[in-house]
Formats: structure tokens, C-alpha cells, sequence
């Protein structure tokens, strides 16, 4: 899968004064990934982002034209970045990418730790209510990667899985069961929290909203 841009961002102000670094753009040239993520990149709520389960967002880029689809032209969604993603690949999703794969991004190493949890902060950034809704229904979540051997890597590179992790558990699943609404089944949670790779943030989440699991 062609890595067809690299990303990083700077605080901002939202329209409603909100800071972020939501809006990022590309990067030109070697780019160090590093544990705390793209060199450059900055996480303003470093509760909900960051190193080191988070340092690298991934929303996959065949889910622009869904989103425009949706919602019409959002003039924020503009290129790569737009969603607050690190990294800009068509082809991957979270209905095939599970929990622990390993990927290799240049000389880098980076693995798959948790689905992405939408907040208002989206809709602020794009101006349009009804996109976390959307997403929440659809699991088009993102995908969040924790570096485990960095590197440098550029636009253009190829994004190569070196390591599946727990076939059992595609992003997308995880995000329906803790994300998603309703009663999920304890044992499924309990399974979740168990594999190896999946980040301490998801375990926290899968106890604080489900403290039955």
C-alpha cells in the first residue's frame, strides 16, 4: 500500500476557539517516526492522543469520498491530514487491519493498538454535525499504531504488513463492542482486553464504559 502522504500538525483555533491540531498537512522530504509519533506532529489532548499506544493516526483515505458522500463538499476536508490522520494510504481499512498487525513504513516499524473514538472535535474541525453519528454507525473509526522500532520513512514509501496480529479482531470489531453502543458481551470484552498488543487506553475505556467486563 502506497503511503501517499505524511502528516503533521500545529495548534489552532477552531471556529468555537477550541485548540487543536485536527487540521494537519503533508510533510516533504525523510520524516523521523519516532515513539512519540511523526516528527513535527503536535496532540494538544494528550488524554486522548499520543504516545506511546497512539503516536500514529491512521484514517483511511478511501473514506474521504463516503464522507463527501454523506455530508457534500467539506471545504476542511481538503487533502491529506484533513481528518487528523499521520498517514494518508488508500486500500487499508478496519474491517481487514486487526488489533497487533505490524507494519513496516520506511525503516520503521509500527503496530496496530486501537480503533480511533470520534469525538465533537471532527465535526467542530469540518463544520458539519452528524459526522460522529455517521461514523460511530459505520465503524469508520481510524486506526491508531504505537511505533515499535523508529525510523524515517517518506511520501511514497510502501506501507507492508510484516506481522498479522489477532485475526479475531479486526479494528472495526473492537470499535462496535466498546465504542458502539449498547450492551456488548462481557466475554468479548474480557477477550479484547487480553490481547497482547492492544493498548492500555482501550483497556481503560473497556472498564470505565463497560465496568462489568
Amino acid at each position: 500500500m502506497l503511503v501517499e502522504a505524511i502528516c503533521a500538525g500545529r495548534a489552532a483555533s477552531l471556529p468555537d476557539g477550541k485548540r487543536s491540531a485536527i487540521a494537519k498537512s503533508a510533510l516533504e522530504g525523510p520524516i523521523e517516526i519516532g515513539l512519540r509519533g511523526v516528527a513535527g506532529d503536535e496532540q494538544v489532548d494528550r488524554r486522548h492522543h499520543g504516545f506511546p499506544a497512539m503516536a500514529v493516526h491512521l484514517y483511511p483515505a478511501d473514506h474521504y469520498a463516503w464522507l463527501r458522500d454523506q455530508f457534500g463538499e467539506l471545504p476542511a476536508l481538503s487533502g491529506p491530514g484533513s481528518m487528523g490522520e499521520n498517514l494518508f494510504v488508500h486500500g487499508i481499512d478496519e474491517a481487514t487491519t486487526c488489533i497487533g498487525d505490524r507494519y513496516g513504513l520506511g525503516t520503521a516499524v509500527i503496530e496496530v493498538s486501537q480503533p480511533r473514538q470520534p469525538c465533537a472535535t471532527i465535526e467542530r474541525h469540518l463544520g458539519c454535525k452528524g459526522v460522529v453519528k455517521a461514523i460511530v454507525e459505520s465503524g469508520r473509526c481510524g486506526i491508531f499504531l504505537r511505533v515499535v522500532e523508529p525510523g524515517i520513512a517518506e511520501a511514497g514509501d510502501t506501507l507492508e504488513r510484516m506481522e498479522r496480529g489477532a485475526l479475531d479482531w479486526p479494528v472495526r470489531r473492537a470499535f462496535h463492542l466498546v465504542y458502539g453502543g449498547g450492551k456488548p458481551d462481557r466475554r468479548e470484552l474480557e477477550e479484547l482486553a487480553a490481547l497482547p498488543r492492544v493498548s492500555d487506553r482501550l483497556i481503560h475505556d473497556i472498564r470505565r464504559r463497560h465496568p462489568a467486563a
